[in-house]
């Protein structure tokens, strides 16, 4: 699949994907760990999990296209709403003023996927 990017020195990739020098910092942005990935495999700079949905709002979206922007506005909204998730935001704006940021996901579809909505969140922010 390769880099998806934004433009503004953050990309978004699959974990499972190799890791290329261009990454710069490597930050999982999933609650969950992605299944059959080592720790050493990943070689993330950090595990961001204060930042993915909650386990209900990934449950109801499910993957379908057709609640993707319904789907972002209620993620917007729990990144607002939660204190962690705020404190992180600005650990992952940090890190995007250092260099290059990849925000990782196990997700097949990056572009309709949560990532897409923190990079276009965090580009708001830098």
């Amino acid at each position: 699949m390769g880099e998806i990017s934004d433009g503004a020195g953050i990309r978004m990739r699959r974990v499972y994907e190799p890791v290329e020098k261009a990454d710069g910092a490597r930050v999982l942005v999933d609650r969950l760990w992605p299944r059959g990935l080592s720790k050493e495999d990943a070689r993330l700079t950090e595990w961001c999990k204060q930042v993915a949905p909650s386990a209900e709002l990934r449950r109801w979206y499910g993957h379908e296209e057709e609640r993707f922007e319904r789907f972002a506005e209620r993620y917007r909204a729990e990144l607002a709403q939660e204190e962690a998730a705020g404190e992180a935001l600005e650990r992952l704006r940090e890190l995007a003023g250092q260099g290059p940021l990849t925000l990782l996901t196990a997700t097949k579809e990056v572009p309709l996927s949560h990532v897409a909505v923190l990079a276009e969140v965090l580009e708001k922010g830098l």
